[in-house]
């Protein structure tokens, strides 16, 4: 069996101000290079737009923005993160945050979207919408509308054995109820996850 390390995080950052700073990770990966620039351009490429999003977000002056980062998985050469940007704007109500997630093999820096976590063809959209329902009815969580499904590309990361959805501020429920997580057990996909993908490593038990 091939032993997997984690790829070694630093961080760096970005201040456009006193009152306006950016922590973003570098990933470092001697073995293999390319891989480490594949990863480190999708997570800059995603740390602008999250920078851009706020910036744009509305026409009044944007007074403070503090990016930050966590890393999710690092094992069996798989990475995930979240990029978080939260930026107050004058005479704002209340500042506003948005999160990014990347998930990588760290192995050759390849970016997986979440339909490259189940098999093709398999109905991944409908099979965590109702796992995803399920969880709403438990937690009894308020919604802004009626939950019908998440969309293919709905923001996600892989934390141990478990797989993360998420959605951003407003986009279900109300400001104040925060971002809505969805932890779902690796075990509760087995029938449609690509056994060769990220979920795959996770859901072997060694």
């Amino acid at each position: 069996m091939t032993v997997s390390f984690p790829v070694s995080i630093k961080t760096e950052k970005v201040q456009g101000g006193p009152d306006i700073v950016v922590y973003y990770p570098v990933v470092y990966h001697p073995e293999n290079k390319q891989a480490e620039h594949l990863m480190n351009r999708a997570i800059v490429n995603a740390t602008q737009q999250l920078i851009n999003t706020l910036f744009g977000d509305i026409p009044t002056t944007l007074i403070s923005m503090l990016g930050t980062y966590e890393i999710k998985n690092n094992q069996r050469d798989v990475l995930s993160l979240s990029l978080a940007n939260y930026g107050y704007h004058d005479h704002a109500a209340h500042g506003m945050t948005y999160i990014k997630s990347l998930t990588f093999d760290s192995k050759t820096g390849q970016q997986y979207q979440l339909a490259d976590l189940f098999k093709p063809g398999s109905n991944y959209v409908g099979w965590l919408s109702r796992l995803i329902k399920e969880q709403i009815a438990k937690r009894d969580i308020f919604l802004l509308d009626d939950f019908k499904q998440i969309r293919p590309n709905q923001d996600f990361y892989i934390a141990d054995k478990a797989l993360v959805i998420y959605f951003q501020l407003y986009e279900i429920t109300p400001y104040a109820f925060g971002f809505p997580m969805f932890p779902i057990s690796v075990y509760d996909l087995m029938e449609v996850i690509n056994e060769e993908g990220p979920l795959g490593k996770m859901a072997v038990n060694n």
